[in-house]
């Protein structure tokens, strides 16, 4: 299918340096409409549609279908709290925080995000078991949006539950089923090493970078578990774990989760209260961003566009990527701009494409 102005759009990007590439792919009724590979996947290589891309954020989701598979077992439950799985995070006045809370980003520990780049899995889980509770913050009262450390802890609860690594697990009973080779939480390094030559990088493109340094380009940010932040793949397999959730949690003919799990991961949960992080209010289902209609003509951070139907549910990758489900116009959606140009720029861009795609699809609101 052609799309005239989302391609006119992802070129836009690249020639205004925003990005040097992207990809894009969509489904609509279970057919692909879109599979878009524009620009430069790293300087002097093509970008392709089979290009291994950062997801970031993007990967959230698969946390809490991973959290979701467990519940459906009876391994755990929403109102658990954090310290029934994990002792030691019953720290500094974060007792009371419930799985529920961090699915929701209403636990109030957001300090616990101050990681660096170079620390391991259990020094990242030590940190945050040790951080305080953040002042006047009553868990489920306030929201604000905990962009690292949380889904460490939904990781490390998976680890011990299951028995498996995070990285194992997702592999095994997510990526595997539905059809997603090269998609990855953690990726080995033989992997790494065998296709690196042809990996996307990102680059960070704010006005004013004079030399625009790669990042988190290295063999040792791809290999290390980040659950809440370094999935990788091409988009084409991004879009077919929202299809998986678009069809009620079926893939290939298999189930991966139940259609009433699927629709409890959509739920809005977290309605009406104002976002701490992002500064303005936004809506979350388990682990799911949600279409939220802000105040006159306000963009949402991180939103699904000017057509996007209220059932809308995804999630987006920091100033790079977004994926999201919408279920009134059956359409699954997965893009990634390897250029990471800023918030008030990205959200522009991202409110753009989305936008655009919408429009070339005929489902203009």
């Amino acid at each position: 299918m052609t799309l005239p102005r989302t391609t006119a759009i992802l070129n836009e990007t690249v020639s205004g340096g925003r990005n040097l590439g992207a990809q894009l792919t969509a489904f609509r009724g279970g057919r692909s409409v879109a599979d878009l590979a524009i620009g430069e996947a790293r300087p002097g290589v093509p970008m392709t549609a089979s290009t291994s891309l950062f997801w970031f954020s993007c990967c959230k989701p698969v946390g809490a279908v991973a959290i979701a598979q467990l519940l459906e077992r009876g391994a755990l439950s929403l109102d658990d709290p954090v310290a029934r799985h994990i002792p030691e995070f019953a720290r500094n006045g974060k007792e009371a925080i419930t799985l529920f809370h961090v699915l929701t980003h209403t636990g109030g520990f957001r300090g616990s995000n101050q990681v660096k780049p170079d620390w391991g899995w259990d020094e990242i889980l030590r940190f945050t078991c040790e951080a305080p509770l953040e002042p006047g913050w009553v868990p489920g009262r306030k929201a604000g949006y905990h962009a690292v450390a949380s889904w460490f802890l939904l990781g490390e609860i998976i680890r011990r539950v299951d028995g498996r690594p995070y990285e194992r697990y997702v592999r095994e009973e997510i990526f595997e089923p539905i059809g997603m080779p090269d998609s990855w939480i953690g990726m080995p390094s033989h992997v790494f090493q065998s296709t690196e030559p042809l990996m996307g990088w990102l680059f960070d493109t704010r006005p004013g970078v004079e030399d625009r340094p790669p990042f988190w380009n290295h063999e040792s940010d791809s290999t290390a578990c980040r659950p809440g932040g370094n999935g990788r793949g091409p988009t084409r397999d991004l879009v077919l774990f929202l299809e998986m959730l678009r069809n009620g949690g079926t893939a290939r003919g298999g189930r991966i989760l139940r259609e009433e799990t699927v629709a409890l991961l959509a739920q809005r949960h977290r309605k009406g209260m104002f976002d701490e992080t992002f500064q303005q209010p936004l809506d979350w289902g388990l682990g799911f961003l949600l279409f939220t209609r802000q105040p006159g003509d306000g963009v949402m951070s991180y939103g699904f566009g000017k057509h996007a139907s209220e059932r809308t549910f995804g999630h987006g990758g920091m100033q790079s990527s977004i994926a999201f489900v919408d279920p009134v116009h059956e359409l699954s959606v997965a893009w990634i701009c390897n250029g990471m140009c800023g918030e008030r720029l990205h959200r522009e861009r991202n409110h753009a494409i989305n936008t655009a795609l919408y429009e070339d699809l005929g489902l203009k609101a």
